[in-house]
Order: C-alpha cells, then sequence, then structure tokens
C-alpha cells in the first residue's frame, strides 16, 4: 500500500481538529502548572528573569541555547558574518582559491575565539589521524579515531587536555568539546574517503581547508568530506532557479523559529518542570503527556536551528549541505554513512540490522559520553530500530500479506497508523530519558501505561494516531509534487534532446 493512497477529507479534518483539541487542552495544563510555579524555590535555577514590563520570567534550563541566542549571540553573528563577506568576496574574485580563504578565516576564528593551546591539540589530533590514514586501511582508521575521540570522552584524557587550555567563559566547555569530537569525525571521514581512492592520497592540506571551514567547525553537522571536497573544489559557481530565494525564505524561517522558541520559554517552562518530580506528578495525564511529546519537539526544533544557521550559510558558500536531523544527536550523518548504511546496506536482513544498529549506537554512546544515563538510551533505540523490521517482516509473512492485500488501501493505512502511533510515543518514551532524566521517564510510562489505563491509554493513543495520520497525508502530497517535478523535467529533457525549443 503506497504512500500516495488517500483519505476522505472529512475524516482527515476529524483528525485535525482532534489533535488541535488536544494540543490547545494539554498546553493549557502546562501553561497553567508554569504560572503557578514561576516562583517556587526547587525552580530557581532554572526559571530566570524575562520580559520584565509584562511580568514575565523565562525557562532557561537549556544552558547551551541561552548562551548562543543571548550571552554570545552578538559574538556569533560577528564571527559569521565576517565569514560570509569575506567568503563572498573571495567567490567573485578568485573562486579556484576559496577553499583555501575558508581555511584561513576559520584557523584565524578558533584562534581568536579560543587560543593558540586549543588550535595545537585540534591540529595535533589531525595529524595523528592523517598519518594513520596514509596505511589506507579502514580498521586501523576506524580504531585510531575512535580512541581519539574517547580521549575526550573519558577520565582522565579527557581533563588533562582541556587542563591545557587557559581562560574561562561560560561556551569554552561546549566550544572545546564540540569543536574537537567534530574534529575527529571530520578526520575519520577524510581517512575513510582517502581509503577508498585508488591512486595516492589526498594531502593533509585538503584535510586542513575541510575541516577549519568555519560554519561546520564548532557546531557541525560532519559534511562527508568526498561531497566538501567536490563542492569546494567546483571553479564554475552558478546558481539554480530561484535558489536565493530559497535560501532568504530558509533564513527568515530560522530567526522566526528562534523567536517563537524565546516567547515559547516566557510562557511554557517545559525544560523546567520535569526536574521537580513531586510537582510534576500533580499534572493531569494529558498535561503530562504534552510535557514529555513538548521537550522531544523542542530537541528537534533546536537541532532543525542549529543545523538551519550553518547549512544557510554552507548554502550561501555554493555548497549542498546535510538536511536537519530528526535524532538528537548531531553524529547522524557521520553515523549512518560510514556504519548504519555501510553494514545494513538495505536494512531488510534481520542478522545485519541488529549488527548495523548494535555498532551504529556503540560510535554514538562514544560520542556523547559513556554514563548510565546514555547506555540506557541507546539500548532502547537500538531495540526500537530492530522491533520496527521485526514486525515489518511478521506481517510480510504469507497469511498477513494475504490478509492486507484483501483490504482497501485506505483500511491498510489506517491500521499502519494506529501501529505507528504505539511506535511514535516509544521514540518519545526512549528520548526523554537522554533529554530529561530516568526518574521522568520513569513517571511518565508509569502514569500513561499503567495509572491512566484504560481512559488516558487509549485516547491519548487516538490523537496520536490522528496525527499520524496528518503527517502521512503531509507526506502524501510532498510525494506527489516531487513526482510532478521529475515528470515536468523528464519533459523538458526529452524536449531538449529532439531539439525542441521550450
Amino acid at each position: 500500500m503506497g504512500v500516495k493512497t488517500t483519505l476522505p477529507s472529512y475524516e482527515l479534518g476529524f483528525y485535525a481538529l482532534a489533535v488541535t483539541c488536544a494540543v490547545l487542552y494539554s498546553g493549557s495544563g502546562i501553561f497553567e502548572a508554569s504560572r503557578d510555579s514561576a516562583n517556587r524555590k526547587a525552580f530557581r535555577d532554572g526559571i530566570k528573569p524575562g520580559w520584565h514590563y509584562f511580568g514575565r520570567k523565562m525557562d532557561a534550563a537549556d544552558f547551551e541555547w541561552v548562551m548562543w541566542f543571548t550571552s554570545f549571540r552578538n559574538v556569533i553573528i560577528f564571527a559569521l558574518s565576517g565569514h560570509v563577506l569575506f567568503a563572498k568576496i573571495c567567490s567573485m574574485t578568485v573562486p579556484q582559491h576559496r577553499a583555501v580563504v575558508y581555511m584561513l578565516y576559520g584557523v584565524l576564528a578558533v584562534l581568536g575565539s579560543m587560543g593558540l593551546v586549543y588550535l595545537m591539540i585540534v591540529l595535533s589530533h589531525c595529524l595523528v589521524l592523517y598519518s594513520v590514514a596514509l596505511a589506507k586501511q579502514k580498521w586501523l582508521c576506524f580504531v585510531a579515531g575512535l580512541c581519539c575521540l574517547a580521549s575526550f570522552k573519558l577520565e582522565p584524557f579527557s581533563s588533562w587536555q582541556s587542563g591545557f587550555v587557559t581562560g574561562a567563559f561560560d561556551l569554552q566547555d561546549v566550544l572545546f568539546y564540540g569543536g574537537c569530537g567534530f574534529t575527529i569525525m571530520r578526520c575519520m571521514s577524510f581517512a575513510l574517503e582517502s581509503c577508498e581512492r585508488k591512486e595516492g592520497i589526498y594531502s593533509i592540506f585538503d584535510l586542513l581547508k575541510y575541516n577549519f571551514y568555519l560554519p561546520f567547525f564548532f557546531f557541525g553537522p560532519v559534511m562527508t568530506f568526498d561531497q566538501f571536497h567536490a563542492q569546494v573544489s567546483t571553479r564554475e559557481l552558478r546558481r539554480k532557479d530561484d535558489e536565493m530565494r530559497n535560501i532568504r525564505v530558509h533564513a527568515l524561517l530560522h530567526v522566526g523559529a528562534v523567536v517563537a522558541v524565546d516567547i515559547f520559554f516566557h510562557f511554557f517552562y517545559i525544560l523546567t518542570l520535569p526536574s521537580d518530580l513531586k510537582f510534576v506528578n500533580r499534572l493531569s495525564d494529558w498535561s503530562l503527556a504534552g510535557l514529555a511529546y513538548s521537550n522531544l519537539v523542542y530537541d528537534w526544533v533546536k537541532a532543525a536551528v542549529m543545523f538551519g544557521v550553518t547549512n544557510t550559510i554552507a548554502r550561501l558558500d555554493h555548497l549542498d549541505p546535510p538536511q536537519p536531523p530528526k535524532c538528537i544527536t548531531m553524529l547522524y550523518v557521520f553515523a549512518e554513512t560510514y556504519v548504519y548504511d555501510h553494514i545494513g546496506e538495505n536494512h531488510d536482513n534481520i542478522i545485519k540490522e541488529l549488527i548495523a544498529t548494535i555498532a551504529t549506537f556503540a560510535v554514538t554512546t562514544l560520542w556523547l559520553g559513556p554514563c548510565e544515563i546514555v547506555y540506557i538510551w541507546s539500548v532502547f533505540n537500538c531495540f526500537g530500530l530492530n522491533f520496527e523490521l521485526w514486525v515489518q517482516k511478521f506481517f510480510q509473512w504469507e497469511p498477513f500479506a494475504k490478509l492486507e492485500a484483501k483490504m482497501s488501501a485506505a483500511m491498510s493505512r489506517r491500521i499502519r497508523a494506529a501501529f505507528g502511533a504505539v511506535n511514535f510515543w516509544a521514540i518519545v518514551l526512549y528520548n526523554i530519558l537522554a533529554l530529561n532524566s530516568l526518574e521522568f521517564a520513569q513517571l511518565v510510562t508509569k502514569r500513561l501505561l499503567l495509572a491512566g489505563f484504560p481512559v488516558s491509554t487509549l485516547s491519548i493513543w487516538f490523537i496520536t494516531y490522528c496525527g499520524v495520520q496528518l503527517i502521512k497525508e503531509r507526506e502524501r502530497i510532498l510525494a506527489i509534487e516531487e513526482e510532478k517535478a521529475l515528470t515536468s523535467l523528464s519533459i523538458l529533457s526529452t524536449a531538449k534532446g529532439f531539439g525542441v525549443v521550450i
């Protein structure tokens, strides 16, 4: 049953109405809880002064978001604006040397923000992994890269290296571990792509140009070396039709998202509330479910904004960067390219998929920093990915396949959406482990599955089912639009092939 299966408009309208009412009802409970808890002593560290003239305090529990868009906002804008300015001048004058200009500006920005010692640490790891890449052995590149990454994630090696960097400011740890971690991933990508090269190896100068591209240096994403090298080496810089308009639209959307999150945090303290389990336990089941879901949505929005800012600048530099992830780690491009897809291939074999997911989450665990909560998060997510394939294989057995073949396409879509709703809440529960705490995840699970059964459990499951149907409808519309665009492109190419002027 394909993605283009449609449902009656009145049914989709009912789904939209049900989801809207549920969001408003759940949101009103969270708003009231936020209003009542603004002056609680337990929330003093997370709730800070906000809009003074309106008497609104702000949820400031996410240290990174607050630093990015308040304390260090002007510094970040200044550094990235300088990159855009020099990149534009270079692309207009000497486009063949633009990669060198990117590298020089990136090196100077890292030197100015973190100091010479930090720069030397980064360069030493680049040199080590470049030396390993000379052997052109993939397994050796992986082992060396993971060992270098472990040196920033495990004690006492982590403290020993960070101790060389003097000075102290609020974002120093974030920049230190972010820049070093992504440097290791980029060096591993460089080494693995060098192994694929049949003749010779890329130069260390190519590695430095790749690593010190400032928009990606501290916060990612990991654009694989082969794609970056091919795109940044292009001398003829041309833009597609309406590309600049799309870039401006995306930039405005990301600015709008930042403003929307800032407004949201003045009315809904979704990050601070889960820290007091006694207070949260007094919320209704619907408000508790909305609180858990909103934490996951916020993390998606946060990742999309961070990717969006750097991706917009990369697109101005005539690059085609990775798309924003639907997960809570910036490592997804590297993990998918070199681990998950490489081992799992087409992800249709149960054994290969199991090995691929175990390997992927082993790397991800090291990336996030090994600890109890990360271990639990990785195990649950690994199980979830494999369980999806097991269920898919189960329903491909002949009795179930024949039963589905007798159904209408619409009914098949409804049944699949019902299972999708269950899987969706599994994703929510898995990820609030890492986003909040194990205790909060346990509280949500007990309230929604045990204490709230059957009324709250089934009603929330139904609303989630309605939301899944709306998502599937959006995917159906996008698939149709993409098919029309491909058809138009094919007709145009055929006409040009026959010499027809259009």
